[in-house]
C-alpha cells in the first residue's frame, strides 16, 4: 500500500513538473521594470522592452546610464510622436539626458527580440 501511494506522488508530482515546464516555454517574456537599488544618489532598475509591447509613458527629471544587457534598436518616441533611434550593443553602456521639462515618452522596441538594458538614473546630477 504505502509503495503504490508513493508511486502515485511521484507520477503526480512528474506531472506537474512537466504540465508547469510547457507552460513556462510558452509564455511570451513581458516588457517589465523591476527595481534593483536606490538611495539618494541614484537609481537602478533592469529593463525588458519585448517587440510590439512599449513601455508606458513615462519621464526622467534626471540623466542615465544604459547598459545593454541584451542589445537591439529602441525607438524613444514623445507623446507628440516626435522620436529618435538608439541602436544598443550588448555589453555597451550609453548616456541619455534628463528629459526636457513638460515632456514624456515611451520605449519601443522595434526589433525582433527582448532588449535587455541596466538603468543607472543619477538623482544628484547637479
Amino acid at each position: 500500500m504505502n509503495r503504490t501511494v508513493a508511486l502515485n506522488a511521484i507520477g503526480i508530482t512528474a506531472i506537474l513538473v512537466a504540465a508547469a515546464a510547457v507552460w513556462s516555454a510558452d509564455r511570451a517574456p513581458a516588457t517589465q521594470r523591476n527595481p534593483q537599488f536606490e538611495n539618494a544618489h541614484v537609481k537602478v532598475w533592469k529593463s525588458t522592452i519585448v517587440p510590439n509591447a512599449p513601455l508606458p509613458l513615462h519621464r526622467h527629471e534626471h540623466g542615465r546610464v544604459i547598459i545593454a544587457l541584451q542589445g537591439g534598436t529602441m525607438k524613444i518616441e514623445d507623446q507628440s510622436g516626435t522620436s529618435e533611434t538608439h541602436v544598443w550593443e550588448t555589453g555597451k553602456a550609453y548616456w541619455l539626458p534628463s528629459n526636457p521639462p513638460n515632456t514624456m515618452h515611451r520605449d519601443i522596441n522595434v526589433g525582433d527580440r527582448p532588449i535587455e538594458v541596466m538603468v543607472v538614473e543619477v538623482e544628484d546630477d547637479n
